[in-house]
């Protein structure tokens, strides 16, 4: 009696094994492999004619529901550690203490997802595409806005100009700190020799600066020890140096990532220069350093706006569409995913974007946090942070995504968006938006109404806007243009410039020496009676373009200090 039992046991095992095989396989085994219990060297490929969704992006099982996308039980420290959304505001994430795999992480099994992911999963569409980043004499131009590519004014200046000190503690070993000043008030350039500048850029996590002069030199200055300048080599330059890689072309764009740049030429073409170690570069390779400007591998619709994060780069195209490429962490390319993966236990890396990547999902999240995709999305500008990007469409909708801590994507809760999320609280048709500027920890909308927003924290200690709030301080002021930097911001408006920001500052608010910092706005007394007519913040510094068409105008920035290098 007993022998008949273990037997019927053990048939019973046997069917019961035969009927729930692979279910257990891929419970068990597979997701061991999913936590490091096997190497496993790169994510597995999405298919081309499923776009990224919800649904459909690999990600690494998620055992700490308060963070999604995060991974517990290991020795990765960079994102574990922040706060949750039921604790403090989290601030910047603090810098990576995991081990990285130094290797290029996705050359591995670049033949089979990394050209379908750039456009192209076939050698004679790659041909092609070489073909046309070749020859771009035969595009058209870009048709201009009405009065030009740019205002041409006289370039003014404050902040920090000692560029290899900027954020940093000690300069690099084997880098010499320039001993350049803090600017605590607008000065005109000197080295410029009288001439007038229609375009300037920087970034909130940038120390250098690009200028294009009116008869069109593109020039570069500040920080370049990853050769973010385009000039050819990684020398600093103090003084505004001419990118010869450019000449012959006429640049209507640029922005500054930490250590990257892009340039957008008339004939939307867009070059790169800078660091190129996660694919910020977008040159299709793994070069780590792009000394030299250098095109874009990317041959669709022409590009009309570039922008650059801290370590990742956006471009628009014509149509609409928003094409991003450089290092996915925390969602910031929109691709539905953060692009990690364990390639042992206790070691992470990412896949990086080497070419640019349209993002094909947008989506709305009702009440219970379901999220709807939606159709027919055509974005018309952008603003980048450090680690999120928001953006408006043709509807005057507005979408973040990236990092959400303390608040900077508006959705009044702390978790990162891997896709772009429409921003409730500025939905049209009473409350849309038509332009946005992001800085390192916070984001601000201008509705179309001309009232400014803002969401996220500028300053280091107090409360969070967890959604977009009206700066009051800002009421009743026609707002031309807005410069973001890590707490700082500078607002042209009407006659005026209006600045705040926490301290600790070096100039870049323009005050003068005895008042350096403010936490709430206030106008900028040296510019008083002066018309600006753009702005761009650096990490520690201001660039401004002043109309200086009238004598009277002309007088007033002759009385300004000027700053020579």
């Amino acid at each position: 009696m007993i022998f008949e039992r273990q037997v019927a046991a053990f048939l019973l095992s046997i069917c019961c094994w035969r009927r729930g095989a692979a279910r257990h396989f891929q419970r068990h085994y597979i997701d061991k492999c999913h936590r490091g219990g096997q190497r496993r060297k790169a994510p597995p490929k999405i298919s081309k004619n499923c776009p990224p969704g919800p649904y459909t992006a690999y990600s690494i099982p998620d055992t700490d529901t308060t963070r999604p996308g995060r991974t517990t039980g290991t020795t990765a420290t960079m994102s574990t550690k922040r706060k949750t959304a039921s604790g403090k505001a989290k601030n910047r994430p603090k810098s990576r203490k995991v081990e990285y795999d130094e290797e290029d992480i996705s050359s591995e099994h670049d033949s089979e997802v990394d050209d379908a992911e750039a456009g192209s999963n076939a050698d004679g569409e790659d041909a092609a595409a070489e073909d046309a980043l070749a020859d771009v004499s035969n595009m058209p131009e870009l048709p201009a806005p009405e009065g030009g590519w740019g205002k041409p004014g006289t370039l003014l200046m404050c902040g920090l100009t000692n560029w290899e000190m900027a954020g940093r503690k000690a300069p690099p070993k084997g880098v010499k700190a320039n001993v350049g000043r803090s600017l605590w008030t607008p000065h005109t350039f000197k080295n410029l020799n009288d001439a007038k500048v229609r375009l300037i850029a920087s970034g909130p996590a940038a120390s250098h600066s690009i200028i294009v002069t009116e008869d069109n030199r593109c020039l570069a200055f500040g920080r370049n020890d990853k050769g973010q300048l385009g000039v050819g080599d990684t020398k600093r330059r103090d003084e505004p140096t001419e990118v010869e890689a450019l000449k012959g072309h006429t640049v209507i764009g640029a922005s500054c990532g930490r250590n990257h740049t892009l340039f957008l030429t008339s004939r939307g073409i867009v070059f790169a220069a800078g660091d190129n170690k996660l694919g910020q570069c977008g040159i299709g390779k793994n070069d780590p350093c792009v000394v030299t400007a250098t095109k874009v591998k990317y041959s669709g619709p022409p590009i009309v706006k570039v922008g650059c994060g801290a370590e990742f780069s956006m471009i628009l195209d014509i149509k609409g569409g928003l094409h991003s490429f450089g290092c996915p962490e925390y969602g910031a390319l929109g691709h539905n995913t953060d692009g990690k993966y364990f390639i042992t236990n206790t070691k992470m890396a990412f896949h990086y974007e080497k070419a640019p990547k349209r993002i094909v999902l947008y989506v709305e999240r009702g009440k219970d946090g379901h999220a709807m995709p939606l159709d027919r999305v055509e974005i018309t500008d952008f603003s980048c942070g450090h680690y999120h990007t928001v953006a408006i469409d043709s509807k005057n909708r507005a979408f973040s995504w990236g990092f959400g801590g303390i608040g900077r994507l508006g959705h009044n809760e702390q978790r990162d968006e891997l896709v772009p999320r429409l921003i409730k609280f500025l939905e049209p048709p009473s409350r849309g938006v038509r332009a946005v500027h992001c800085g390192s920890t916070y984001s601000i909308a201008i509705n179309i109404h001309g009232s400014a927003l803002m969401f996220g924290q500028t300053k280091r200690t107090g409360e969070a806007n967890m959604y977009p709030k009206p700066i009051q301080d800002l009421s009743g002021w026609e707002i031309r243009c807005v410069g973001c930097s890590q707490t700082s911001v500078v607002v042209a408006a009407d006659d005026s410039v209006i600045a705040w920001g926490a301290s600790p500052t070096f100039g870049e608010l323009g005050f003068g020496e005895m008042r350096k910092s403010s936490t709430t706005p206030m106008e900028v007394k040296a510019l008083e009676g002066l018309y600006i007519t753009a702005v761009t913040c650096g990490l520690s510094h201001t660039l401004m373009i002043c109309r200086d068409d009238t004598e009277e105008e002309r007088t007033k920035i002759n009385k300004l200090q000027v700053y020579s290098v």
